[in-house]
């Protein structure tokens, strides 16, 4: 195997571990490291997607088998969320993604800091909870914006949901379970308006790497305290989100 595939292989594997367990940040951290690399925006942002395809299929059949799935939450996000990640995919043909990315990270960024608040002052909630029209519109815009910045659907939806008071180990599997349906159309509408066979290398790598985590950063869902599943969801919220209004703005 081509060395350059066994890196993408480590980035995919790395950054699954990282958003099964908290349920977000495949995107962000492999679109990161994929614009560093001069891979322009589409592009990685479709690399990835495409990848995610696989990588969410396994994490999603995993979290239903450790009973982490909501189905009532799953109802209220996957169809906006395929529309919103359709939309998103479809603009970041013609419109740089970047230009919105200071204004998502300081949203993420107080989302991250009321989630470290509610961990320190907030008893787990053992139930799912209800669910109304916004959580709707809060998939629809988490679509949106997972498309445009090659990565958000975690961190857009359950940032917010976790920091509502909502259980965190039903959060991030139901969005999980979500996120494939919301991947795969948006990676269909890619395919349909891009060109970018030359990338197969990355696709492979990242898919590899990703499938081989997700059982196990599923199973770290499972056993992990909620209250320390918490402080790292709002750590590494804050962490990604200075990154990027620095490096925007810098």
């Amino acid at each position: 195997m081509d060395i350059t595939i066994l890196l993408y292989v480590l980035v995919g594997f790395i950054a699954q571990v990282i958003d099964g367990a908290l349920g977000m940040a495949y995107g962000v951290s492999s679109n990161t490291f994929l614009l560093s690399v001069g891979i322009p925006p589409a592009a990685a942002s479709a690399s990835v997607h495409m990848a995610e395809v696989a990588t969410t299929a396994v994490s999603g059949i995993s979290h239903w088998r450790l009973g982490n799935i909501d189905w009532n939450l799953v109802k209220r996000l996957l169809i906006p969320g395929v529309i919103g990640g359709v939309a998103g995919a479809y603009l970041l043909t013609s419109i740089d993604g970047n230009i919105i990315k200071p204004y998502i990270s300081a949203y993420l960024l107080i989302m991250g800091i009321i989630i470290l608040v509610k961990a320190f002052n907030q008893k787990e909630r053992k139930g799912a909870g209800e669910y109304t029209a916004r959580v709707s519109a809060l998939g629809l815009v988490g679509g949106f914006f997972d498309s445009i910045g090659g990565g958000g659907w975690g961190p857009v939806v359950t940032t917010t949901l976790v920091a509502r008071g909502k259980n965190p180990r039903l959060t991030i599997g139901s969005v999980n379970f979500s996120e494939f349906f919301v991947t795969l159309a948006e990676s269909v509408t890619f395919a349909l308006t891009l060109s970018f066979s030359q990338y197969w290398q990355i696709i492979l790598g990242l898919l590899i790497g990703g499938a081989i985590a997700a059982p196990l950063a599923a199973r770290m869902t499972k056993i992990m305290p909620v209250k320390a599943l918490m402080i790292m969801v709002g750590t590494l919220i804050i962490i990604l989100s200075i990154r990027t209004i620095y490096l925007t703005l810098a």
